[in-house]
């Protein structure tokens, strides 16, 4: 009896204690405080509740929010270094976890996705195929499990649309070892659905990162004509206070052309030492505000310089510095800039790739560079009026006379004027056709949306399939794909 008893003990102390996904009101807060960039306050409010309920392990997924949302404001490599060796040691404790918890496959995917973004920021590109491919199957199973648990639609979403638009390159090729296809329609609608349940929902607290991760594709993957005013139906909902609100208001609207609405959601964000520092939006400001050449343009780039530790846009910083200059007529001021944008910086983001292509090109014609701003602006009827006081002879070399005629399509295209538009996008075809430059290749892709959205399915697909043809060009990757998004849109 006495051996019974202590064999029955033996076994009960041994048996596992799950700890439990507890998304009490202090993680609440310290999740939506993560979101807000409220990271000191986020971080106190965690450190007590693993003083006050250790076993609770929704803590180790906030532990990597925190981490995530402080490297996106730092974009510091030296920080993604020391910070990265945290996702092995939260993932080892999330997998001795409950399994029958929604949470359990929603944590582990939720590590291995957020390290995958910031894997694939910093060029480590096999390190975020693996982890996408993990992320993927864990939100597929949780999905099947619970698919009554919303915040599962949130990363799998992303997934669905990253893996559907991604271009051909070294992450995609790592992505096809495992036979992971994505679907960019159906990641956006997913997206989309969950965005307009969640406030209604025991799960509301998700729906700023619902917001942030819509509105961000909308505009930046799926080019949605109406990206703009999606964005400011969603974030009507979001707290004023949040820092958040105020990325997602200026991005957004930058990206649409609305840049002077731009400059007033960013002058309007929130301050103050509760907030994490956050140089890129002085960036973003800058942007904004030289696409209408406003002069404060140069303050706000020289401050992003100054106080940015990351390793982004530094090049595209003194490209635009260059560009400044060469409006104002310094060329030798430009060449000046020109230089350090080849010598300081780095290349792990796109757009400080295309700053080395920039420069290593023509010395900008300044009609055509205005036009490009102002165009990027959304000051549309400034910059076709800059274009129609100029003629093609104007204009002395193939890439200028090309761009020249894409430009002129491009202003068209958004005043709606589409015949106007596919006549100018038809001569940018057929000056750049032999040249490496994007304009031929992008007028052609151009050129297919507009016959897509006339319903004239045999000119689009033949306008696809000519963007297709362009080989060896600037943004050959990024043109192919979506032409082949345009061509996949037709055949169903």
């Amino acid at each position: 009896m006495l051996k019974s008893f202590l064999l029955f003990t033996l076994l009960f102390i041994s048996r596992p204690v799950w700890a439990s996904f507890d998304v009490n009101t202090t993680c609440t807060q310290a999740y939506k405080n993560i979101l807000s960039f409220k990271l000191k306050a986020a971080r106190a409010l965690i450190d007590r509740e693993k003083a006050t309920h250790p076993q609770n392990s929704f803590t180790i997924l906030l532990d990597n929010y925190y981490d995530y949302f402080y490297l996106l404001s730092t974009e510091s490599k030296a920080d993604y270094d020391r910070l990265k060796g945290n996702k092995s040691s939260r993932l080892d404790k999330l997998e001795d976890e409950n399994q029958s918890s929604p949470y359990y496959n929603f944590a582990l995917a939720e590590v291995q996705l957020q390290w995958a973004l910031l894997n694939s920021r910093f060029g480590d590109n096999t390190t975020a195929g693996f982890a996408i491919n993990k992320a993927y199957h864990l939100l597929q199973d949780n999905s099947k499990k619970f698919p009554a648990f919303l915040p599962d639609d949130i990363p799998l979403g992303v997934v669905s649309v990253a893996l559907g638009a991604l271009p051909d390159g070294a992450l995609k090729s790592i992505l096809n070892i495992f036979g992971i296809k994505g679907s960019l329609e159906g990641g956006i609608n997913l997206l989309q659905n969950v965005t307009a349940r969640l406030p209604q929902s025991a799960y509301a607290m998700y729906y700023d990162e619902a917001v942030f991760y819509t509105t961000y594709l909308q505009a930046d993957v799926v080019n949605d004509a109406q990206a703009y005013h999606k964005m400011l139906q969603y974030t009507s909902r979001m707290d004023n206070s949040s820092l958040l609100k105020s990325y997602i208001q200026g991005y957004i609207a930058l990206r649409t052309g609305h840049s002077t609405e731009a400059i007033g959601f960013f002058a309007k964000r929130p301050a103050g030492s509760e907030y994490q520092d956050y140089p890129y939006l002085d960036y973003l400001t800058a942007l904004a505000k030289m696409n209408i050449q406003d002069e404060g343009a140069t303050d706000y780039f020289n401050k992003f310089l100054q106080t940015n530790k990351g390793v982004s846009y530094i090049k595209d910083s003194y490209l635009h510095l260059g560009w400044e200059a060469l409006l104002s007529g310094d060329v030798k001021r430009y060449n000046a800039f020109a230089q350090l944008a080849k010598n300081k910086g780095y290349t792990y983001n796109e757009k400080d790739k295309r700053a080395l292509t920039e420069i290593a090109g023509p010395l900008y014609n300044t009609s055509l560079l205005r036009a490009r701003l102002w165009f990027d602006g959304g000051l549309y009827d400034k910059a076709l009026a800059l274009l129609k006081a100029k003629d093609a002879s104007n204009y002395t070399s193939v890439h200028d006379r090309a761009e020249y005629y894409y430009r002129l399509g491009r202003i068209y295209d958004a005043l709606q004027q589409d015949d106007n538009a596919l006549s100018n996008y038809q001569q940018a075809i057929s000056t750049g056709r032999n040249t490496s430059y994007y304009f031929a290749p992008m007028s052609a892709l151009k050129a297919g949306n507009i016959y897509e959205q006339r319903k004239d399915s045999s000119r689009a697909i033949s306008y696809y399939n000519m963007a297709i043809a362009f080989k060896n060009h600037e943004q050959e990757n990024n043109i192919e794909q979506r032409a082949k998004e345009g061509l996949k849109r037709l055949k169903r």
